[in-house]
């Protein structure tokens, strides 16, 4: 067995097709298919269903590629460690991030990051918050910006910020002409506007109502806190939404923001990581990056 081979079956397993593989690992998909074949008969078992119009694992690839995974990720961490011992500035670090979030936050923090390490590449991938986690545990990121609270145990994390949370309404609605902060318990006959599953900030929400005594009557699910915003300024519900995420007001389509009435409620925004992998200088650097520059940004 090759450490290539390895690496193959992994991209295959995520592709789900032999020619986007072939593709990815930059391979004519002769030889992926000849790759395969022979790690198959190697180890005596078929990791692939093949048919017409799918690739799918069976039960002894699934178990393949769990195991492969943690062994392309232990090889990477050495490789993280042993360059930190050779005093190795150079590197590549893969951060995760919510696409919204990630929107407001990383365009502060990376061009700091890129002028203290030049040498670092930083790979980006947005994805939702079921995800992300997914990919942190697995090592297929070193870091992931998320929101709190965690599903995963596997993951640590690290403060980073406590965002305030406020109610987006229409510009019609009643309570937007008061602009009193709002009592959440008086929200239970409104129509809603959530994220859909697998969002961390969806949770937060059905919380917020939970902590109110109602269950949430949903009328509209998105996976963009954007559309949910559109769609309360056209008037077909309220939401509650990040304070950092909320319009300018010379936006089109804009709701009326309010405040809540104390206890005001927040979310804690973290940076993520596998619990026991080895956190290489450049992903250490990093976190410090992210907390000295937001904690100036949102101090000034």
């Amino acid at each position: 067995m090759e450490f290539r081979q390895l690496q193959y079956v992994l991209q295959i397993a995520q592709e789900k097709n032999f020619s986007r593989a072939a593709e990815k690992l930059h391979i004519a998909q002769p030889s992926l298919s000849q790759q395969l074949s022979k790690l198959e008969k190697e180890i005596g078992v078929l990791l692939f269903r093949r048919t017409t119009n799918s690739v799918e694992l069976t039960h002894a690839g699934d178990v393949f590629v769990n195991k492969a995974q943690h062994i392309l990720d232990s090889v990477e961490q050495l490789k993280q460690e042993l360059d930190d011992l050779a005093h190795m500035r150079k590197g590549k670090l893969v951060v995760g991030s919510l696409p919204m979030t990630g929107s407001h936050v990383l365009p502060l923090v990376l061009p700091v990051f890129a002028k203290l390490y030049p040498e670092i590449e930083v790979m980006l991938v947005e994805d939702s918050s079921a995800r992300l986690e997914q990919f942190t545990a697995s090592g297929q990121t070193d870091l992931s910006l998320l929101s709190l609270p965690l599903v995963d145990p596997s993951l640590s994390w690290e403060p980073i910020i406590e965002e305030e949370i406020c109610l987006a309404v229409p510009p019609g609605h009643p309570l937007a002409s008061k602009g009193a902060p709002v009592e959440i318990a008086n929200l239970s006959a409104e129509p809603f506007i959530v994220l859909k599953k697998g969002q961390g900030f969806r949770q937060i929400a059905f919380e917020l109502c939970s902590k109110g005594g109602f269950e949430p009557r949903i009328v509209f699910e998105s996976v963009n806190i954007e559309t949910v915003q559109s769609l309360v300024a056209a008037g077909m519900g309220i939401a509650f939404v990040p304070k950092m995420v909320a319009r300018a007001k010379w936006s089109e389509l804009t709701p009326v923001y309010l405040p809540f009435a104390a206890p005001i409620p927040s979310r804690t925004l973290v940076i993520a990581s596998r619990k026991g992998r080895y956190l290489s200088k450049a992903a250490e650097a990093f976190i410090s990056t992210m907390k000295t520059t937001l904690e100036e940004h949102y101090d000034s």
